[in-house]
């Protein structure tokens, strides 16, 4: 509990911007590469990058080698590292050999952690453009700018206000990212000059590819921004997660609305204690009690929330229960999706309280521990309810009691009683439209069905085109955005953006590969790659592949849902 105190109080003084980064005495050992290889401008801010790098790693249980090698790009060497930073590199660094080497090591497991001009970086590397996330384009002069910060959950960004003023060289970008990573801050462009990318100007991210872990941010181009306590802990964070020693979703998020992020308009408290609500953060004091929006119920919806617990504490988030001042009747017509780590199985983090343990292998290797943000996503979808913590699926639910129903109601969070000291951050919630899913066949070009190769329901099995046969594997349910046959999705192999790229049957994670749009054309468009399903070839032959490719409108793109 001490180390865990300590953790607290540095984040304190983050905010005060008088201290260090918090140390992470909870991290086993690991070790970080820095590679500041420079084919193009090289930043004056290297020096001082690497050494902040050292500094963090002496105080956070890492080791740190800096090098220029890039013959240091082979499996050998990058086996010894859990995450490699690419620190102000410009230009193209690394050979064929090399590439292949670090797209290896990043798919295989491995973090990527990219400072400042990372983005300026192996422009004709189209693999470096998808784990960097975008590619940099232009800046202004050097000023002082406003970064809003978008997810205070991740442990780069957790310690910082909901924004900052600061001094830097603000870069616009190729694209947007935020279709392939969870935007962690913003520029805001209207508090300087030469911004280009208009009212959401991504800064910072992160994002998943396959097994690997990436962290971007475009801060890092003065020598000064080395010695500022919020840049430190940034870093930090980046660094941590990139290595997995702290866990985030960083799924892509779009088409949430805010229900708390510092004001409780809406919000109404039932039952004894409260919340305390400040820096846009709620705090549970006493209980039982709890905390409701009663503004309206929901139907068929992914809420998301960001929660913390200091130590031992108990706490929980309440879904389908109908309008009233009584938390005890929340939890008797309603579910409780409990945090409280050492409880009994059906009554821990992940749980349903009373009815459903979380699957705790999974729960354990996604939570981080006390003193550190976590991520629920709680997805009701009729009857079903299925938990998320941070990114991972950890409990899949369904309501077979005719007394309660998780179909409609309304959604609260729990003060449990004085000691229990709960924090609650960046409450959203995405309506799924409320309309039950559709089921039945695709069918595409010459009247053939979107079928699942062989009827397995094995990860990576083949989508193909099939005669239509009234089968199983080829009865697709529609919902929300995801395509889903035999209890589990279809989605973009390796979460790949690349035309070509095979589609394949994966259990449903909401990772950004598994969605699919409707056009009015008829086409299925994977928003995270901009591409659509396709068949490929243009063949209409059983066993022909499906796969993504940029959109023409061909008859081998158009689909008919159910």
């Amino acid at each position: 509990m001490r180390k865990i105190l300590g953790v607290a109080a540095a984040a304190s003084l983050i905010l005060a911007g008088t201290g260090s980064p918090p140390a992470s005495a909870a991290d086993t050992p690991y070790d970080v590469l820095v590679f500041s290889k420079t084919a193009g401008f090289r930043h004056d801010a290297i020096p001082a990058g690497i050494q902040l790098i050292r500094e963090l790693g002496s105080a956070n249980a890492f080791t740190v080698t800096a090098t220029e090698d890039a013959n240091q790009f082979n499996a050998t060497d990058l086996a010894r590292y859990e995450a490699v930073v690419f620190l102000n590199t410009t230009g193209d660094v690394l050979n064929a050999t090399q590439q292949t080497a670090f797209e290896n090591y990043i798919r295989a497991g491995g973090g990527y952690v990219g400072v400042h001009s990372a983005a300026d970086t192996e422009y004709d590397w189209p693999f470096y453009g998808e784990l960097v996330g975008a590619y940099f384009s232009s800046h202004p002069a050097i000023q002082q700018a406003t970064v809003r910060v978008e997810n205070r959950a991740h442990a780069a960004t957790a310690g910082l206000g909901p924004t900052v003023a600061r001094t830097d060289e603000w870069y616009n970008f190729r694209t947007n990212p935020r279709s392939s990573a969870r935007v962690l801050s913003t520029l805001d462009e209207s508090s300087y000059s030469g911004g280009t990318m208009g009212a959401d100007h991504p800064h910072t991210w992160c994002k998943t590819l396959q097994r690997g872990r990436s962290f971007y941010t475009g801060s890092g181009h003065t020598q000064a921004s080395y010695s500022e306590p919020g840049f430190r802990a940034l870093i930090l964070g980046g660094i941590r997660y990139a290595a997995g020693r702290t866990r985030a979703d960083c799924r892509p998020e779009t088409g949430y609305t805010t229900l708390y992020n510092g004001a409780t308009t809406g919000w109404s408290q039932a039952g004894p204690g409260g919340f305390g609500n400040s820096n846009g953060t709620l705090t549970s004091s006493g209980g039982l009690g709890m905390l409701w929006y009663s503004a309206r119920e929901f139907r068929s919806y992914s809420l998301k929330l960001d929660w913390l617990v200091p130590g031992d504490d108990n706490s929980g988030v309440l879904v389908g229960f109908p309008a009233g001042s009584d938390p005890n009747s929340a939890m008797n017509n309603g579910y409780e999706v409990q945090i409280d780590a050492t409880d009994t199985p059906d009554r821990t983090t992940g749980a349903v309280y009373g009815f459903a343990s979380a699957d705790l292998a999974a729960r354990d290797a996604a939570l981080n521990p006390p003193g550190e943000w976590n991520t629920y996503e709680l997805l009701v979808e009729g009857e079903r309810l299925q938990v998320f913590l941070n990114g991972v699926k950890i409990n899949d639910f369904t309501n077979t009691d005719p007394v309660r129903s998780l179909a409609s109601g309304h959604i609260g969070i729990q003060n449990h009683g004085t000691g229990d000291d709960v924090s609650f951050r960046n409450i959203r919630i995405k309506e799924l439209g409320g309309t039950a899913p559709r089921v039945g066949p695709i069918t595409g070009a010459a009247g053939k069905c979107v079928d699942v190769s062989g009827g397995s329901t094995a990860d990576g099995t083949k989508i193909q085109l099939w005669g239509c046969q009234g089968s199983a594997n080829q009865r697709w349910t529609v919902n929300a955005d995801t395509l889903r046959a035999l209890d589990k999705c279809m989605g973009v192999a390796g979460g790949s953006t690349a035309n070509g790229a095979a589609v394949q049957l994966s259990t449903c994670t909401g990772v950004g590969g598994q969605n699919w749009r409707p056009q009015s054309n008829g086409s299925l468009v994977n928003p995270q790659s901009g591409r659509c399903l396709d068949a490929n070839g243009g063949s209409t032959a059983d066993g022909t592949q499906l796969i993504i490719w940029t959109c023409h409108g061909g008859a081998n793109q158009r689909w008919s849902l159910p």
